[in-house]
C-alpha cells in the first residue's frame, strides 16, 4: 500500500464526517445516483475512488437543479466515459444510513450505452473496469455487492443501501 493510500485510509472516517457535516448544513438532504452498468456478457462496471476504500458502482451526488437521470449521465461520463443510448430503468431508491441519516440513492440498471474506451486514472477515479459478477474484486463494498445481486440474481431488494 502506498503512503497516500495509507494516509487516505487513516483519515477517511474523519473526512467523511466533515463532508457530511458540511452537506447537512448546505443541503437538507443528500441525493445520489448509481448505475449498475452491464455489458453484453453481463459483466458489471466498477470504479475505485482515490478518496474512499473499495470498489463501487459508478455514480455520485445529484446537484441542485439536476434530475436523477441528468446526474447519472454526467457521472457515468465522468467516471467511465459511458454514454447512455437509452433511458435506463430505475432499479430502486435506497436509504444510505451508512453515509448519513439524510442520504438517499437512486440506482438504475444500464444495459444500453456506448463507451469509446476506458478512462485514464485521474485524481478521483484511480481504477475502473468491467468485472464478472461471480469474480468481483475482493474489496467490493457490501452495498455494491447487494445491488449487483438484486439485479443479476433477482434477490429481494432491501430498502437500505447497507
Amino acid at each position: 500500500m502506498t503512503a497516500l493510500q495509507n494516509l487516505r485510509k487513516r483519515f477517511e472516517p474523519q473526512l467523511r464526517r466533515v463532508m457530511h457535516l458540511y452537506w447537512r448544513i448546505a443541503r437538507g438532504m443528500t441525493l445520489g445516483v448509481r448505475g449498475v452498468v452491464l455489458d453484453g456478457g453481463n459483466r458489471v462496471f466498477l470504479v475505485k475512488h482515490s478518496y474512499i476504500s473499495g470498489w463501487h458502482l459508478p455514480g455520485g451526488g445529484v446537484e441542485v437543479g439536476e434530475t436523477f437521470l441528468e446526474a447519472l449521465r454526467r457521472e457515468l461520463m465522468e467516471e467511465g466515459r459511458i454514454e447512455l443510448t437509452n433511458e435506463p430503468p430505475l432499479h430502486g431508491l435506497f436509504f444510505n444510513v451508512h453515509v448519513s441519516p439524510r442520504d438517499h440513492v437512486a440506482v438504475y440498471v444500464v444495459k444500453q450505452f456506448r463507451q469509446d474506451r476506458l478512462p485514464q486514472p485521474n485524481r478521483e477515479i484511480v481504477e475502473c473496469g468491467f468485472y464478472d459478477a461471480a469474480a468481483l474484486p475482493a474489496d467490493t463494498t457490501r452495498g455494491t455487492r447487494l445491488r449487483i445481486a438484486e439485479v443479476l440474481d433477482f434477490k429481494a431488494r432491501t430498502a437500505t443501501w447497507r
